[in-house]
């Protein structure tokens, strides 16, 4: 469930300032059995496991765990074996997620941190690793300036920005459903971020901004928020929560019989929410951010078949994030023949990856000087059944996400690295 995640009302200037100055002790939680002999390579996860993104960041986890497998199974990273170690970084507290950054990189000396699904928490996160000089993969918080306005040489980005999700649905929202457009908000990183890009898009196609709410994280009752939209008669209601929030609202909509009024659209759904709703509130029209249901794409069947074998269930784009994340990590080390953090990170800078780790169409590529990734995207909409268990999202469109994203000179990205 996105992204993402929320700071809970703490200011940016607040999050960089514990993220310059927090340092903390915790305890740890190996998954891997630590061999003898070498030292293994350790990733850090500073993840949710707790709070509104507790799903979510326990499927990318399950993505990670299938990669350390894969990876050691075929001779480690260096011919080392890799380790997680996991902390929680709960959903929605910036100052925890500063302090499981500082645990894990000053006692457990890991050589990767990963983190994390909430946007704000990634934020927070990245200023920790950029003053350490520790290499940061970001698996799943999408807000723009991770890699943007606030990059660095030692940050990446698995997860689409927020403006690549918005480029891939907006115009055609606007096209097919009308021009009056109302938006829920999450009040975070992440959701400010989709809105600012549903602006530019608005006025780039001249449709109008009639409302906005911004609710805060784990809000349970949408009851207000909802009436406010249909009182300002939308043609479309844009849902941009994340995690249990979008599974609540999207159940209240039904319930209010909004969806029998207005056009239901967001920016990215997940198909955690989608399995946790009822078919009546299966609903809207969406971005999904990888699919499981991918006929003839290579390495895809295999990839379901690995992760239905370990958890029972088919992998969502979280699991994608967090599998493709620590494999790219992987690649970088072994392509760069260390661990020093500039290194991989020189490495991994524009680095294409391969079918068995892309695991979509087309070319997919950490962008040099700037260090989002960009593949593919699918834009469709929500259905109660497909025609197999879990297929419950209709894709309309693949879209080749170099044809939406905003050069590395838009994004503000100015990468700057060490001499």
């Amino acid at each position: 469930m996105d992204d993402k995640g929320s700071s809970k009302g703490i200011s940016r200037r607040t999050i960089l300032k514990m993220a310059a100055t927090t340092g903390v002790a915790a305890i740890v939680s190996p998954r891997i059995v630590l061999a003898t002999g070498e030292q293994p390579v350790k990733f850090g996860i500073d993840n949710p496991l707790t709070g509104t993104y507790a799903i979510t960041g326990r499927n990318e986890l399950h993505g990670m765990e299938l990669a350390v497998e894969r990876i050691n199974a075929k001779g480690g990273i260096l011919g080392r074996e890799a380790k997680l170690i996991v902390e929680d970084s709960t959903s929605g507290d910036a100052g925890v997620a500063v302090q499981k950054a500082h645990k894990l990189i000053e006692r457990d000396k890991v050589d990767f941190l990963i983190g994390n699904v909430n946007s704000g928490l990634a934020e927070a996160i990245s200023q920790v690793a950029y003053a350490k000089g520790v290499f940061l993969m970001d698996p799943g918080g999408h807000a723009d300036p991770i890699t943007g306005t606030e990059c660095h040489w030692d940050v990446f980005q698995t997860c689409p920005s927020t403006t690549l999700l918005v480029n891939a649905i907006a115009p055609s929202l606007i096209k097919r459903f009308g021009k009056k457009f109302y938006f829920l908000v999450p009040d975070y990183a992440f959701g400010h971020g989709l809105l600012d890009a549903y602006n530019v898009n608005l006025k780039k196609y001249g449709a109008t901004n009639v409302g906005a709410d911004l609710i805060p994280l784990g809000t349970s009752d949408y009851s207000s928020y909802l009436i406010k939209a249909q009182a300002a008669s939308p043609d479309v209601i844009v849902i941009l929560q994340n995690g249990d929030d979008q599974t609540n609202v999207l159940k209240q909509t039904v319930q209010f019989g909004l969806d029998k009024r207005f056009h239901i659209a967001g920016a990215n759904i997940e198909l955690e929410t989608l399995e946790a709703l009822p078919p009546e509130a299966r609903i809207g029209n969406w971005v999904i951010e990888w699919y499981w249901n991918q006929p003839g794409v290579p390495h895809v069947e295999e990839f379901v078949a690995a992760i239905k074998k370990k958890t029972g269930r088919v992998p969502t784009a979280r699991t994608w994030f967090g599998h493709t994340s620590i494999q790219a990590c992987a690649l970088a080390a072994n392509k760069a023949k260390s661990l020093e953090p500039v290194k991989v990170a020189r490495a991994l800078d524009g680095l294409v990856l391969p079918p068995e780790i892309a695991l979509q169409p087309g070319s997919v590529a950490y962008r040099a000087d700037q260090h989002g990734l960009i593949g593919t995207l699918w834009a469709g909409h929500a259905q109660a059944k497909g025609t197999a268990p879990d297929d419950l999202f209709h894709i309309d469109v693949t879209i080749d996400s170099h044809t939406i994203a905003p050069s590395v000179a838009e994004t503000g990205c100015k990468m700057v690295w060490p001499s």
